[in-house]
């Protein structure tokens, strides 16, 4: 026979727990935070992210549950995975500078909020209404690639004064948005006297046949537009373009650490923590279509020295003193 007491006891104890439990993990919300980079790279980025959450009140492991994704340049797996996130209904679905998955999340959802960050116009994409009222389930910050990217050509061309004809390497986050972006790129290259060549690479095999046509084409440098796709791709960049001993401007520190010659691009971790920003303010009850679409405004330019003495180059003093890091 089981008294009373005891049944008070064996009823709170293994079945108010487990419910009460079961209770708090669904009010914790989930964060699908999606991007083509790969982990490696994106540890101080992840830290902004996880600042700006903070300021709106959200500690990852506390009241917050972030799920990492790293495509690490594979945009293959973007369809499965943003629909899985989508049939599990996340709280937010952020993609941090990256435009292919902005683009899929909005195509497969119009009510999970979405922040993220694009270097093209966000109005054009069909991402959002307006930059002022961006009147849907999403929002974020644009970058400014390829306006950033007409100010990296000018940098290319301080360092190497003798340039004329310049490869410009494309991949899958700024192919759909090539023909309007490139032109602006176009412009800045004819006030500058240089010649610019587009070439597509969307796989490891295409990058290595875009170098191979450098052996019969010889451009005096290479530009690599602003792409995951090539962060996640960075060592094999670098060494072929110091096989080649072509002078290249990525993007991204990241990959001027790894030996490239130069980056200027937009503060990415400064960009990871306004989506974060966006982000808690979304958790906390804002809606998406209430908060503006914002700009980019912290960039930074990156030399290294010593890629820069291999390659028998000297690196202007004017040029060194506009830089805000210089590897050596």
């Amino acid at each position: 026979m089981i008294r009373r007491r005891d049944f008070i006891t064996l009823l709170g104890g293994a079945a108010g727990r487990p419910v009460a439990a079961r209770a708090q993990q669904a009010a914790v919300p989930v964060i699908g935070l999606v991007n083509g980079a790969s982990a490696d790279v994106a540890a101080d980025r992840v830290r902004g992210f996880l600042r700006g959450l903070g300021e709106a009140g959200y500690v990852e492991g506390q009241n917050v549950r972030i799920e990492y994704h790293w495509l690490e340049g594979q945009y293959d797996r973007l369809p499965a995975l943003i629909a899985d996130l989508v049939r599990r209904r996340v709280a937010v679905i952020a993609a941090p500078i990256d435009t292919p998955v902005a683009i899929a999340a909005k195509a497969a959802t119009a009510t999970i909020p979405i922040v993220f960050g694009v270097g093209e116009d966000p109005v054009k994409l069909g991402l959002v209404a307006s930059l002022a009222r961006p009147g849907g389930n999403a929002t974020g910050i644009n970058v400014l690639n390829w306006e950033v990217d007409a100010k990296r050509l000018a940098l290319l061309r301080e360092l190497v004064p003798k340039a004329v004809h310049v490869a410009v390497l494309v991949g899958p986050a700024n192919a759909m948005n090539t023909e309007t972006g490139f032109q602006t790129m176009q412009d800045a290259a004819s006030v500058m006297g240089l010649q610019l060549h587009a070439l597509n690479a969307h796989t490891n095999r295409e990058i290595d046949a875009a170098f191979a046509t450098f052996v019969h084409e010889r451009p005096d440098a290479l530009f690599v537009t602003g792409d995951n796709f090539f962060t996640s791709r960075r060592v094999q960049l670098v060494t072929l373009a110091a096989r080649d001993r072509i002078p290249a401007a990525y993007a991204n520190r990241e990959t001027v650490a790894a030996g490239g010659l130069m980056s200027y691009g937009t503060d990415l971790v400064d960009s990871f923590h306004q989506v974060g920003v966006y982000t808690g303010n979304i958790l906390k009850g804002a809606k998406p279509a209430d908060l503006p679409v914002v700009q980019a405004t912290k960039f930074e330019f990156v030399i290294n020295a010593q890629t820069a003495r291999l390659l028998g180059m000297e690196v202007p003093p004017n040029v060194l003193a506009l830089a805000d890091e210089v590897i050596e």
